[in-house]
């Protein structure tokens, strides 16, 4: 396999799996606190209005668009996927033969970027969640969940090391 279709490959598998990860550290979250994960169907929604519309005062408010789940879960999984091809190319493919655990972390930890200065603004949620009414909880929860990913991103990866 050529060093493209390989770095695709592994972007898939790695980002699948990080995300997956994530989402089952969400569900953790969710039955031990009771605080909810990120609702996708709001980022469908949002994704449905950007044409004409790029941030709002309050997503939920917005009037829902058809496939609005869908959309969101999907763009959470391709993100996750671009997430970590941004990481091959950062580390080089060879890292997946030896991947170290804080590279992963830390790069999941600084995607947390995304959500604070694009995502959560664009929601109406403000920078970094300032318009939630626990905005440090919901910062920490971020960094928490992007943390996940970087787990997740590690892990992916020694099992692909496994497979080889």
């Amino acid at each position: 396999m050529n060093e493209v279709g390989q770095w695709m490959g592994y972007s898939l598998v790695l980002g699948v799996g990080a995300t997956v990860i994530c989402d089952l550290w969400g569900q953790l979250v969710r039955a031990v606190s009771g605080i909810e994960p990120l609702d996708w169907r709001v980022v469908g929604r949002w994704l449905g209005h950007m044409p004409g519309q790029f941030s709002h005062d309050n997503i939920r408010q917005a009037k829902p668009v058809r496939g609005e789940s869908i959309l969101g879960w999907t763009f959470h999984y391709l993100t996750g996927v671009a997430l970590a091809a941004a990481m091959l190319g950062l580390y080089g493919l060879d890292w997946v033969a030896h991947p170290g655990f804080l590279e992963a972390l830390g790069f999941g930890v600084a995607t947390v970027v995304l959500p604070f200065f694009i995502m959560q603004p664009a929601l109406g949620a403000g920078i970094a969640a300032s318009r939630t009414p626990q905005p440090m909880r919901a910062r920490l929860l971020s960094l928490c969940t992007h943390g996940a990913f970087g787990v997740g991103l590690w892990l992916s990866a020694r099992a692909l090391a496994l497979l080889h």
